[in-house]
């Protein structure tokens, strides 16, 4: 009995390996990867970054969003942001990595330690980031910056247009494809009107903002109280992983993550035919 219970199994193994030699080779994965640079309206919680990779991007493409609240092309670079994204351009592997660059709220006047001249500087520091995105090996395409959603007499105030028309001339200087997110989302929010465009916020607004909405003017939010930080040795400590949400005009809440992160898988795929198939509409 012993001899033909081994003899069975050993009948067994010898037909699981000729099958498994009779098998065809694996076809090796093709992976692509997709890298996110820019600012607080890109980074996740924040900007339509999260919402991108979570649901407008296929199991055959990595999505890792490197985008940074408060930077502009200058302060991205010199904080070394920008090293660890060349760092992940360079891991290998992958069969394409495309880079999505998208800066200028943080490059207009006023933002000290980031302000650039948009004359010189923000063009030279964008097409910096191009020449070595392609040099490590990369596809870069540049984004015009996402819109803002303050009005006055029903009008949206197109404050980014003079940095989105710099974008648009790198873009056509240096055959990088582009996605013309701010005249997209500009006019998606002024259709929409004020009051509309306020559910893309990260909390409600005020009462007095909403009314203010309602005459197609929009006005400051009152300034919300600070929540004190824990206290650990008779020292503040900022608790981990806190958002800070509240109610402006810039950044997006889950409403306003989801339509636009749609919004920029639509456009990537007209601007790179080539990502259709890594991206979900």
């Amino acid at each position: 009995m012993r001899k033909l219970l081994l003899a069975g199994v050993a009948l067994v193994l010898s037909l699981g390996a000729a099958q498994a030699q009779d098998r065809p080779p694996a076809v090796p994965i093709k992976a692509s990867k997709i890298i996110l640079v820019g600012d607080s309206t890109t980074q996740v919680l924040s900007g339509w970054g999260g919402s991108f990779c979570a649901t407008h991007v296929t199991s055959f493409a990595a999505c890792v969003n490197l985008a940074r609240g408060g930077r502009s092309t200058y302060s991205y670079r010199a904080e070394g942001s920008w090293d660890l994204a060349l760092a992940e351009m360079k891991t290998p592997g992958f069969v394409k990595t495309w880079v999505l660059i998208q800066f200028g709220h943080n490059d207009q006047p006023g933002k000290p330690g980031r302000s650039t001249d948009l004359a010189t500087e923000f063009p030279a520091n964008l097409r910096l980031y191009v020449k070595e995105a392609r040099a490590a090996g990369a596809e870069p395409i540049l984004l015009t910056p996402l819109t803002r959603r303050q009005f006055k007499a029903g009008k949206l105030d197109r404050d980014l247009d003079p940095w989105c028309d710099a974008i648009r001339k790198v873009a056509a200087e240096m055959h990088v494809p582009l996605v013309d997110l701010n005249k997209r989302s500009a006019d998606a929010v002024e259709a929409l009107g004020p009051s509309m465009a306020n559910r893309f916020a990260q909390v409600a607004p005020a009462r007095e903002v909403s009314a203010a909405a309602l005459t197609g003017t929009t006005i400051a939010n009152p300034a919300a109280t600070p929540t004190a930080a824990p206290v650990q040795n008779n020292a503040a400590v900022e608790p981990l992983g806190d958002a800070k949400l509240a109610f402006d005009y810039t950044h997006l809440g889950p409403v306003g993550a989801d339509f636009f992160s749609k919004m920029v898988a639509d456009e990537l795929a007209i601007a790179v035919p080539k990502m259709r198939p890594l991206l979900v509409p």
